[in-house]
């Protein structure tokens, strides 16, 4: 209780818009150590965690820290993400979660000392996708855009130029649980850090198409 009322506090002074959205969040499975600082959120990553079900190593993991917001209808949601990536298979980023068999998660998964830009569409079963990078980048912006059934995820370097990395289905009409995602599946845990963390409402598409056809 003290860490949330600390975060509150902190945000309270320099990022009001964050700060509502803060207090709405929850966790599912807290890590032992996170904190609110500079307006920015931390954690320390809990070991031999993850996100994962079934297909191609037999095994299902649903046990990784999540802190999240549940939001309906369509939406964008974009977050900047830093970590100390220390091991194989350490992530970060955004996750869009309906319930345990049907989530995404994408941002950067650190792989045989590469970082890769990596997302995972679960639906019964888990599919992963890398996109590997020439650089090591010191942060990347993750944006996610929900649209009628499907959710397009993009990666920038800047904020301001966006480069499309998946496009997935995702079940509409239901509410979505949107926030920070990391894991160490195969490691001690790292240092993660979360900044810029916003959720812009979009109007409902289908809503848009009726009344344009219905305008008189």
């Amino acid at each position: 209780m003290k860490k949330i009322i600390l975060g509150i506090a902190v945000l309270l002074i320099g990022q009001k818009g964050f700060t509502q959205r803060l207090e709405k969040m929850q966790w599912f499975n807290e890590p032992q150590k996170w904190e609110v600082k500079n307006n920015a959120f931390h954690m320390f990553v809990t070991p031999q965690s993850d996100y994962w079900r079934i297909s191609h190593y037999g095994f299902t993991v649903d046990d990784a820290p999540f802190y999240y917001g549940t939001y309906g209808g369509e939406f964008e949601a974009k977050v900047k993400i830093t970590g100390n990536y220390k091991a194989r298979f350490d992530q970060m980023g955004l996750m869009l979660r309906v319930d345990q068999e049907n989530y995404i998660k994408a941002g950067i998964e650190f792989v045989d000392g590469k970082y890769n830009l990596s997302t995972v569409v679960t639906h019964k079963t888990s599919d992963w996708s890398v996109i590997a990078l020439d650089k090591t980048p010191d942060f990347v912006w993750i944006k996610a855009i929900r649209r009628l059934d499907a959710v397009e995820i993009f990666y920038s370097f800047d904020d301001k130029s966006y480069t499309m990395m998946r496009n997935a289905h995702l079940q509409d009409n239901v509410p979505v649980m949107v926030g920070f995602m990391a894991a160490s599946p195969d490691g001690n845990g790292f240092d993660a850090k979360f900044e810029g963390f916003a959720v812009k409402h979009l109007p409902d598409q289908r809503r848009l198409d009726w009344l344009k056809k219905n305008n008189n």
